[in-house]
């Protein structure tokens, strides 16, 4: 057994299982802020109905992400000390600026939220789901920029053997952090909307709550096409970017083998990377690889065989899961267009319902990929080009590493079939029925 490899495996189950979750807290606490913030404009009390429903679902989602959340900050001192001990003065101010200034806000006003629905106003009880979205959204920015700072080291000096900051401005301002940032809300704004949409779309199937999912489901509809296609034009700047700043990535991204200039798309590739070659290289479109990476069809691109094998991702995997991120955009692009072409034909097309109902779970998948993409793309370096993960892992027996992975994987299990079953009852029991007195609420939301 390898600690490096185990103590991999454990990080990546311990993120990715708590990143099925973080996306749609992201993304619901928005929609159901603009849901509220309707009501309280509107004085429709459907839109109550609306954020209460989708609040139940965001409560459920919420908990569960925070208690993953903690053990992966645990686990840079258990299974990452010796990272901890050498960036520990840049990467841990970063995750201490997100706890002081967001994690304690977004935590403190969700209780506020779920238990001041009749003991505050109409306007201050919105107010706090917007508290809540923003704490939420600036969590997420501190621990991207430190992530950055991982995959794009700036702002920093080798004091004493270990790295210490010398400018905090550079590290937080750096283009790839801001990129990263809005890839990310992007995507996690996506996974909510088709949340919305397809959730919406079960209750439209069986004809029941329509006045609460026919609004929910146009809310989905132009929330999701907002973001589909930015995250498209987004995605092409962010992948420029890639190709300054960490070239070997971009080439398993590809599975370019050879430096070529004006580099060819080939719609058909499968990668040998034992061989260091493609087995299949078929239908090429002449520098397109070029021009998507650069901007100019003429440019270089570096291959693979100009980087050490020791330095290299692996190909693969980084491969496979970018191409999977890119089909399942290109995917959300055609749901969201039927979409709107149906109008409201929609719930007379049981196929694209159904369709949708399939689909929640493709942007959690396409996220996925994506951060497999940014995370393993990134290897053999914990600090990309400053220390590797292979010396960062933790001085501690590897049977300990498997021992804890076996204990993660069960509980995390149990949580993840937990929270699956509640969110699903919440989903399928539908919203509250209408008060008969709500009909007769304040025009404005008031109480």
């Amino acid at each position: 057994m390898d600690v490096v490899l185990l103590s991999r495996l454990q990080f990546a189950a311990a993120t990715a299982f708590h990143f099925i979750f973080v996306p749609l807290t992201l993304g619901l606490s928005l929609i159901i802020a603009l849901m509220e913030t309707k009501y309280v404009r509107t004085g429709d009390v459907t839109y109550q109905r609306m954020a209460k429903f989708w609040g139940k679902m965001f409560l459920i989602n919420f908990a569960i992400g925070i208690v993953t959340g903690i053990t992966l900050e645990f686990q840079f001192g258990t299974n990452w000390s010796r990272y901890s001990q050498y960036v520990g003065d840049v990467f841990g101010s970063l995750l201490a600026i997100e706890a002081t200034a967001a994690f304690f806000l977004e935590s403190t006003f969700i209780a506020v939220w779920a238990f001041g629905w009749k003991k505050l106003s109409a306007k201050m009880h919105a107010l706090t789901i917007w508290l809540v979205t923003i704490a939420s959204s600036v969590s997420s920015i501190w621990i991207i920029i430190a992530n950055s700072w991982m995959q794009h080291p700036v702002g920093y000096t080798i004091r004493n053997g270990r790295a210490e900051m010398t400018d905090f401005m550079a590290i937080v301002t750096q283009k790839l952090a801001w990129m990263t940032i809005a890839h990310t809300l992007f995507g996690a704004f996506i996974f909510a909307g088709f949340f919305v949409m397809g959730i919406s779309a079960y209750h439209l199937l069986r004809k029941q709550h329509l006045d609460v999912f026919r609004k929910s489901f146009r809310f989905g509809l132009v929330f999701t096409t907002i973001f589909a296609f930015a995250i498209v034009v987004q995605g092409h700047f962010h992948g420029e970017n890639v190709y300054h700043q960490q070239p070997a990535k971009l080439a398993a991204m590809e599975s370019l083998w050879e430096t070529t200039e004006s580099a060819p798309m080939y719609l058909l590739t499968v990668p040998d990377e034992k061989n260091e070659r493609n087995k299949v290289d078929l239908l090429p479109i002449p520098g397109l690889m070029s021009l998507l990476a650069t901007g100019s069809a003429d440019a270089e691109l570096k291959g693979l065989k100009d980087f050490p094998k020791d330095e290299r991702p692996p190909v693969a995997l980084v491969f496979y899961a970018f191409r999977l991120m890119v089909a399942c955009g290109m995917f959300f692009l055609l749901l969201v267009a039927v979409g709107w072409l149906l109008g409201d034909k929609v719930e007379t097309k049981p196929l694209y319902l159904k369709l949708l109902i399939l689909a929640i779970p493709l942007p959690n998948i396409a996220i996925q990929a994506g951060w497999i993409v940014k995370e393993v793309g990134r290897q053999p370096w914990i600090v990309y080009g400053v220390m590797k993960t292979s010396e960062a892992v933790s001085p501690v027996p590897a049977v300990n590493v498997a021992i804890s992975l076996a204990a993660f994987i069960l509980v995390y299990s149990l949580l993840g079939a937990a929270a699956i079953f509640l969110i699903y009852k919440a989903a399928v029991n539908g919203p509250v029925p209408l008060p008969a007195d709500a009909k007769t609420a304040d025009s404005k939301g008031g109480r």
